[in-house]
């Protein structure tokens, strides 16, 4: 029998059994269809707040104070005997592969302005801020190059505040007043959106030391560094740990690298789409089934069929591999169906909830696919086995 025929014989027996094909499809369909939007979602979300993490850049330590240590199998954090400082944070810019330092410490304030008020989040920061944070400024200028323990008095607005408290007119110049004090307007930063709920065009950004005045605080929040990109992580923190000991007596600092943490939170995903992507693919178990269920009750309606087939010469691997085909076909086209249908599903969905982050990763759709053709071949062996060692004789008396 030639490949040909084999093709030509399993597709007739497709247009012959058309509801039966159709139902069949249907079941491994669904299951790919479960498979394609739910890890959809999950490959979503996952890109989602990969992107939301890693906004302000991938190479970037946090510095806290604190040092988290762990005793058997309890962790707990031991307070600081020495906080953070900014001349902790001036040392560090000494440290080689170091690009930028920002100080960090924020608060809450109310901001007035003509007879205006609004309850705003108060970032203090260095001029550094934008380089290392990636942030931009729209309209006018950062913060200047001060004393960083004596700055003077300058506050930089996101774009809420400034729609807020000055309407349509320029700010640049005048003067806002946060918590008693007048700040001046250097600049307006350009709209970021929010971070993990955290609105950075509802805040100002002022300098550090007129921050921890502000806020009564004698130390920081955190410092944030960036290094170069080609420099050596482990590196980069020795140089860290060694000057912050030097000056506090022992390591009384914790190091949070977004790098650690962007790869342990990328394994968590992981794990949580993979997790939902084996939800759907008890679907495709369910539809394997049927397959299974189908190919056996088609060995029997069809046995004098294959006795006329053994009569005419087909040896039993060509029956075998003429009921595998019809399954795995089934199971192809099902899955492609399916494929197409959990696809559209997501779009949909995205389109309904802008809101939703919905994305279709090529290694899911060629994973669900390839299982359902797998799929297919395991539930059609046994149907196929069995009609291949049908005696011809036996099969032909059927009829």
């Amino acid at each position: 029998m030639y490949l040909r025929d084999l093709l030509r014989l399993t597709l007739s027996t497709f247009e012959s059994y058309r509801m039966r094909s159709l139902l069949t499809g249907l079941g491994i369909a669904i299951g790919v269809a479960a498979v394609i939007l739910l890890t959809s979602i999950g490959e979503g979300l996952h890109q989602f707040v990969l992107s939301e993490f890693s906004q302000f850049g991938t190479n970037i330590i946090g510095i806290h104070p604190g040092k988290t240590m762990t005793h058997g199998a309890a962790v707990g954090v031991i307070n600081s005997a020495r906080v953070l400082t900014i001349d902790d944070a001036e040392a560090l810019r000494r440290l080689p592969f170091v690009e930028h330092v920002v100080p960090v410490l924020q608060g809450n304030a109310e901001g007035r302005f003509a007879g205006r008020s609004r309850r705003t989040t108060v970032y203090g920061v260095s001029p550094d801020a934008p380089q290392g944070w990636h942030l931009k400024v729209q309209v006018g200028e950062f913060l200047p190059q001060d004393d960083p323990t004596s700055a003077r008095a300058f506050v930089v607005l996101g774009t809420k505040v400034r729609d807020e408290l000055y309407g349509s007119s320029n700010p640049l110049g005048s003067y806002l007043r946060i918590g008693g004090e007048r700040y001046r307007v250097a600049g307006i930063m350009e709209q970021k959106g929010q971070m993990l709920g955290f609105d950075l065009d509802d805040s100002v950004f002022i300098p550090t030391s007129r921050a921890m005045e502000l806020f009564n605080r004698e130390g920081l929040m955190e410092i944030d560094l960036t290094y170069q990109a080609t420099a050596a992580l482990d590196k980069v923190e020795e140089g860290i740990r060694r000057v912050l000991v030097a000056r506090h007596g022992s390591e009384d600092f914790t190091l949070i690298s977004q790098q650690q943490a962007l790869a342990v939170l990328s394994s968590v995903l992981d794990v949580i789409t993979f997790a939902v992507g084996a939800l759907g693919g008890i679907s495709l178990l369910v539809g394997g089934v049927g397959i299974l269920t189908i190919m056996t009750m088609a060995v029997s309606e069809r046995t004098s069929e294959i006795g006329l087939l053994r009569a005419l010469g087909a040896r039993q691997q060509q029956v075998l591999l003429l009921f595998l085909g019809e399954a795995m076909l089934l199971a192809a086209a099902g899955g492609l169906a399916g494929l197409l249908f959990g696809i559209g599903i997501a779009q949909a969905l995205h389109f309904a909830f802008p809101a939703l982050p919905v994305y279709t990763s090529p290694f899911f759709a060629v994973l669900a696919e390839s299982t359902a053709v797998g799929i297919g071949l395991v539930a059609g062996v046994m149907p196929a086995r069995r009609a291949a060692r049908l005696d011809p004789v036996e099969a032909l008396r059927t009829e």
